[in-house]
């Protein structure tokens, strides 16, 4: 065999020609490779391998389930959230509530929709879902007791007798009226988590088709609503409870006659200035102790006296704001209750307010000393209280209307007789201009749907709150076996939010315990330091002229010299105000068949939150 065959002879090669040979192949070799290798690092699968292993999706057949129209209470934390309702063709610096709903509820195949062309897939679509809310709650505002009515999937098989039939499902089957919803294309995840999988969707294959097993039953061999959607949903989002027996013709939004309101605000409102320059002139002499009021502290006697004035059917436009494109007339408002509540007097962090130098008086100011002072025997440290408000409807941000009413009168800015003066709109038809409260501290509290043609206005609905029917559920059914996402244990709506409120607490915690390092790091005698209290002259004397106003917030507003509210420059009367847009819109109000009296009877759930 020759050379040539067996190819070059290496053992003669310098090493620099060695060297570039390998390079040389190398490059070769690189090249070929690209030739039949994809762009990506991984080998080529074989097309058998790739069907196999491919996210299929299958379409929802609808016809197989029957549905029903039940209620759902949930609980959310507002301050993510841009409010509970989504606007079509309204892009929010936030997600809405309702946008978190719409697509848990869409997940677990729980709605199913009309098709709307109008609106893109990943848009709420409530159509043909018979949905109702009760209270349209706004930006940063809670909600611990929201209701909303809706149409959803059910287990129950659609040819089974149903053994307990709610009084609702009976009004529909005496009316002729059809549960069953045609078919619609709803696309499932068939590599969906398999336990989130089992709980999601139905399984008629669980209830005994023969004729000696039990009949279905509407509460326990139902689908797990709330479960299933607190799976699905955001950590401060939780489904509580689900109604399965509704009155006939229920509205979420109609057939609530009372809601319930608290608005949250500690005592003092804000950090309280040591020395006679933090003391201020009162237009009410404080009680039960004589002298000046330090700034921060709020009168909490003369805030109640105010807050009965709201009780009972008045014309509260002089509270809220006007939305002209309503074209509301009547402003008239039932308050059920209205109260100043102390929450339980715990002690907690920022203690340090509790020192004499930091007192509500300055009768109670000897010296400096950091402890706590005692004031009818409880510590007089930072205290939490809530202004309970029940109504049968409100109007648009009257909540924080009122309560910005109340601080004003807890600062001492006004009188509580400020509240007589607008609620007389014969004196006063025109809004002064005044700045609303804070939205964070608001929380919807609860929501009264009592029984139809009775005198009492508690809550007549059959809840059946998360976790109380798992013990019946196994009983009646061996296939259901017990899965977290109840009320306690491992996903576990009370887990979850104990998870949110921990992190939150550990933040005050420490900020609280901050705020007490950094004022005890000066001891001296306030009362004998008032200069101290500012750093310069001029903020010395910026403070002792500019007013400070809380509003609700972390913080207060410096306003300079306070102007009382009478005297503040009004708004336009209400038929200005609606005559103007009605103009400006076009409207005929003789022929658009939306006269101002039919608008203003319906029940303001949606200005309810603000």
């Amino acid at each position: 065999m020759s050379t040539s065959d067996k190819g070059p002879n290496y053992s003669k090669w310098s090493n620099d020609e060695l060297i570039k040979r390998v390079t040389t192949l190398e490059t070769q070799l690189r090249e070929e490779i690209a030739k039949v290798r994809p762009t990506s690092d991984r080998l080529p699968l074989s097309p058998e391998y790739e069907l196999r292993n491919a996210r299929v999706k299958k379409v929802f057949d609808s016809s197989r389930y029957s549905t029903r129209l039940i209620a759902l209470k949930f609980a959310y934390l507002g301050q993510r959230y841009n409010g509970l309702e989504y606007h079509t063709n309204n892009d929010t610096p936030l997600p809405t509530v309702e946008e978190e709903l719409w697509k848990a509820l869409s997940k677990a195949c729980l709605i199913l929709p009309t098709p709307n062309p109008e609106l893109k897939p990943d848009e709420p679509n409530w159509e043909g879902c018979e949905y109702s809310k009760c209270g349209r709650t706004d930006k940063g505002v809670s909600a611990f007791a929201q209701v909303i009515g809706i149409r959803v999937r059910s287990n129950r098989p659609l040819d089974r007798a149903q053994a307990s039939t709610s009084p609702g499902e009976a009004q529909e089957a005496e009316a002729g009226q059809n549960t069953d919803t045609a078919g619609v294309k709803v696309y499932l995840d068939e590599t969906r988590d398999q336990e989130e999988s089992e709980l999601l969707t139905a399984i008629p294959s669980t209830l005994p088709s023969n004729e000696q097993s039990p009949l279905f039953h509407h509460i326990y061999d139902e689908l797990p609503y709330c479960q299933a959607l607190n799976r699905l949903l955001p950590p401060d989002i939780r489904i509580l409870a689900w109604c399965p027996t509704l009155p006939p013709n229920f509205s979420a939004r109609f057939s609530c006659k009372e809601r319930r309101y608290r608005y949250f605000f500690t005592q003092p409102a804000f950090t309280p200035t040591p020395g006679t320059i933090g003391l201020q002139e009162r237009t009410k002499g404080p009680t039960p102790v004589t002298g000046r009021r330090r700034e921060g502290w709020l009168d909490i006697d003369a805030m109640r006296e105010a807050a009965a004035k709201f009780i009972g059917l008045h014309d509260f436009r002089n509270f809220c704001k006007v939305d002209p494109s309503k074209q509301i007339e009547n402003f008239d408002r039932r308050i059920f209750h209205a109260e100043i509540e102390k929450m339980d007097p715990l002690q907690e962090p920022a203690g340090y307010v509790g020192s004499p130098a930091f007192s509500e008086y300055e009768d109670l100011n000897p010296g400096w000393r950091f402890e706590p002072s005692i004031i009818n025997g409880e510590p007089y440290t930072p205290n939490i209280y809530t202004f309970t408000l029940h109504g049968s409807a409100f109007l648009w941000h009257q909540v924080r209307h009122m309560v910005a009413i109340l601080f004003l009168v807890g600062q001492g800015l006004e009188s509580p007789a400020i509240v007589d003066e607008l609620l007389d709109v014969q004196k006063n038809p025109q809004k002064p201009q005044y700045e609303m409260a804070d939205d964070a501290p608001l929380v919807l509290w609860d929501c009264m749907f009592p029984r139809p043609g009775s005198e009492s206005q508690e809550d007549a609905l059959e809840w059946h709150y998360i976790g109380a029917d798992t013990e019946e559920k196994e009983k009646r059914n061996t296939a259901v076996k017990r899965k977290s996402g109840g009320r306690y244990g491992v996903g576990g709506v009370v887990d979850e939010i104990w998870k949110v409120w921990r992190g939150r607490k550990i933040d005050e915690v420490l900020a609280g315990a901050m705020l007490d390092v950094i004022a005890e790091q000066d001891t001296r005698n306030w009362s004998d330091a008032d200069g101290e209290a500012s750093s310069t002259v001029d903020e010395q004397r910026k403070s002792s002229t500019s007013k400070k106003v809380f509003q609700g917030g972390n913080g207060y507003r410096s306003v300079g010299t306070y102007t009382p509210l009478m005297q503040k420059p009004r708004m336009e009367r209400i038929e200005v105000i609606n005559a103007k847009y009605a103009k400006r819109k076009g409207i005929d109000e003789k022929q658009d068949g939306k006269s101002s009296s039919s608008l203003s009877v319906e029940p303001a759930t949606d200005s309810a939150t603000t």
